[in-house]
């Protein structure tokens, strides 16, 4: 029944469902995992990277977190070449502002202009929706920190915590059990690393198939800082989940 209703994101199925978007939401959770945690000083954003070739020459970027502005950071679960498009968009959208207004762009608001860009590719003829879902922290002198999640269709919400991607009912049953809203944000990160080890295919944990990322702010002033390898092997042999292998051995 589906296949009469499904080639274009501007046809209704007698059931009122929109498959090409839904279609989309699919997508993503086929993709790699990533999470995101509100600690009282800062957010944890935490992803698993694809399982790459050796031969393949590692990049200088980071292949799931990425920085907006001073204050807003995000990781995404897609397809990359749709977030580089939006992430783009919304860079652009909070220079605009800071360029008219002299301050940064409140992060609901920066959210809001990329949903609304999502919304309209749902909408119109000929185009398809955007197959990618973020998680945007962010932090601001009104709303202190913030943590938001955006899907294909333009929907978001503010959360406390929550994980997109493959096996994320999984991960969210995690949050609901071990998630405080006092925790701080070294034992966020341990959560972190917890929920990946139960949400992965592998049995590995270590730098080569995980990405960390830390939003925290220093005398006014927010901090975003990516992990490096060495960092994420450190935190993941604090948390004794390296790998099942080393136990056996």
């Amino acid at each position: 029944m589906s296949r009469r209703y499904d080639s274009r994101t501007t046809i209704f199925s007698p059931e009122g469902r929109l498959y090409q978007v839904e279609y989309a939401m699919e997508a993503i959770s086929h993709a790699g995992a990533a999470v995101g945690i509100l600690a009282k000083d800062g957010i944890v954003l935490a992803a698993e990277k694809k399982a790459t070739s050796k031969l393949l020459e590692p990049g200088t970027k980071t292949e799931k977190m990425f920085k907006i502005d001073h204050h807003l950071s995000c990781a995404v679960a897609g397809i990359t070449a749709d977030a580089n498009i939006l992430i783009n968009y919304a860079r652009l959208a909070a220079q605009r502002y800071t360029y008219q207004y002299c301050e940064p762009i409140p992060v609901e608001q920066l959210v809001s202009q990329v949903c609304d860009l999502k919304q309209g590719y749902t909408q119109y003829g000929g185009l398809r929706p955007f197959g990618v879902a973020f998680l945007v922290a962010g932090w601001d002198e009104h709303h202190n920190f913030q943590l938001y999640h955006s899907d294909p269709s333009g929907n978001y919400g503010g959360w406390k915590a929550t994980a997109i991607g493959a096996n994320n009912q999984a991960a969210q049953s995690i949050l609901k059990q071990d998630y405080k809203e006092d925790i701080e944000l070294k034992d966020a990160l341990k959560l972190a690393v917890k929920i990946l080890s139960k949400t992965m295919d592998s049995t590995i944990l270590n730098s080569e198939r995980l990405e960390f990322a830390t939003l925290t702010v220093v005398h006014n002033e927010p901090i975003f800082r990516v992990f490096t390898d060495k960092q994420i092997d450190e935190l993941v042999k604090e948390c004794d989940l390296s790998t099942k292998e080393d136990e056996e051995l």
